[in-house]
């Protein structure tokens, strides 16, 4: 005898905001009548905050800090009393409207490495002594309002990086005399738009090797007796190959990966920043690199 739960939401994309209604239903396939004692149906929202390897050792108060935020927990019955389910398929719709727990904000959802917010709806139906309980989980993803989100406003900036405007370079290396301008087309960037400007090799006395855009993510979790604060890299993509044509700009273009970014967010507990490297790497593989915070938005 074999049962097997799914469930399956009324919007293929699985995207929600705060305030709207979710729905869909929950289908249980059986290959004979089958017995439950009850189906019910949770919500559940949680920030995980971990600690980088680094901070072992740190006293108590920092990690009683990083444990799990709860933004939602709801639990109601789409299926009461004990009963049975036909043999075939059993499809039970349910709906409910996405609210946080009282005081609590439904932040955008975010797959990080030491910072991950996200929300499943679950389903878990109770059945006999002798017969092993089923569960089945389903992420959605949450989204900011129109009303609530923060807008972007442009906010261009131009650059120049030459050998006296590097830092840390090591005294050992005989750095090239170069020049290289450019534009970022704005440092407040909204997530459904890409990230866009332009890079121009005015001189350089060395080969190119390569130019690249890296998206780095910083994730600080902690509170005001200590935090961990680390970057990581999101994606890099390399917009010129070789030694590329001198004084011709070359255009920055870049998607901000679903899940993987989300809007820029300072809480008590944690913060999630966002930053922008370009680089340009030479043949004997040293390069130059220009660091820009950026501050992303929904709208």
């Amino acid at each position: 005898m074999s049962v097997s739960l799914d469930i399956r939401l009324k919007k293929p994309s699985k995207i929600y905001r705060e305030g709207e209604s979710v729905s869909g239903i929950v289908v249980i396939s059986c290959s004979t009548e089958t017995r439950h004692e009850g189906v019910n149906l949770t919500i559940d929202g949680i920030v995980n905050l971990e600690l980088s390897s680094k901070c072992i050792g740190q006293y108590e108060s920092f990690y009683n800090s990083v444990k799990p935020i709860q933004l939602v927990l709801n639990t109601f019955a789409i299926c009461k009393g004990s009963g049975k389910f036909p043999h075939g398929t059993t499809e039970i719709p349910f709906v409910f409207t996405l609210q946080g727990s009282q005081t609590k904000v439904l932040y955008e959802t975010y797959h990080g490495v030491f910072i991950n917010i996200q929300y499943f709806i679950k389903v878990d139906m109770k059945r006999g002594l002798l017969a092993k309980d089923l569960e089945k989980s389903c992420e959605f993803i949450v989204e900011s309002s129109a009303k609530m989100a923060e807008k972007a406003t442009a906010k261009p900036i131009d650059f120049v990086i030459v050998p006296e405007s590097v830092h840390k370079l090591k005294s050992k290396y005989n750095v090239p005399n170069f020049k290289i301008t450019g534009k970022i087309d704005s440092l407040v960037c909204s997530i459904s738009n890409p990230f866009t400007g332009e890079i121009t090799i005015e001189s350089c006395d060395e080969k190119i090797k390569s130019i690249e855009v890296q998206l780095v993510r910083v994730e600080t979790c902690g509170c005001a007796d200590g935090y961990s604060k680390d970057a990581t890299e999101i994606q890099n993509i390399q917009i010129g190959d070789g030694d590329v044509v001198r004084k011709i700009p070359i255009p920055i273009y870049m998607i901000f990966p679903r899940l993987f970014t989300c809007p820029t967010l300072s809480t008590a507990n944690f913060k999630l920043e966002f930053e922008v490297n370009i680089s340009v790497v030479f043949e004997d593989n040293h390069l130059v690199s220009e660091n820009f915070p950026i501050y992303i938005t929904r709208f």
